[in-house]
């Protein structure tokens, strides 16, 4: 396969850059967000254009701009998460071996499910941390609600065992 000439991307970007923020704004809300979203979407397909073949474009771009959202969100979410439980540590008289117990568990949670591929994390953390239903996870992925339950029920065992591994 070619590599595209500049002018190659410059007319793919102007064609389509503006679809693909709209699409991250509806997913996200936020112009500015959606605006670095589309960015990277195409800075990936500069960087990996020798994959782009001779296809319709723009569902691959959404699929970039929602994954890239995705990850994103995902990033704040646990970072967030975690911020919060160390508040609520840092709030509340505990002794410091507590503390140093809650965090090291903290901590065992957010590197097990960084471990965990992209699709299954993002599954487990939209249902036990968003409160997302089955149904609509399994919607938004365009997959089955067994596949959902399946990743789920997988990440919770996976916990378990690395909690459990770290007693």
């Amino acid at each position: 396969m070619s590599m595209l000439s500049k002018e190659e991307f410059k007319i793919i970007f102007d064609k389509n850059f503006d679809a693909v923020r709209d699409f991250a704004f509806y997913l996200c809300g936020d112009s500015d967000m959606a605006s670095d979203i589309a960015q990277d979407v195409f800075m990936k397909i500069w960087e990996k254009q020798d994959n782009l073949g001779k296809r319709n474009l723009k569902p691959l771009l959404c699929r970039m701009a929602k994954n890239l959202y995705l990850d994103n969100y995902r990033r704040k979410k646990l970072h967030v998460d975690f911020v919060e439980r160390m508040k609520l540590i840092d709030d509340t008289e505990f002794s410091p071996e507590e503390i140093m117990i809650s965090k090291e568990t903290a901590n065992i949670y957010t590197r097990t499910l960084e471990q965990l591929p992209e699709m299954q994390r993002t599954v487990f953390v939209m249902s036990r941390e968003n409160g997302m239903k089955n149904a609509e996870i399994a919607e938004i992925f365009k997959i089955s609600i067994k596949t959902v339950e399946k990743y789920i029920n997988l990440t919770g065992k996976i916990l378990k065992i690395k909690l459990l591994q770290n007693k």
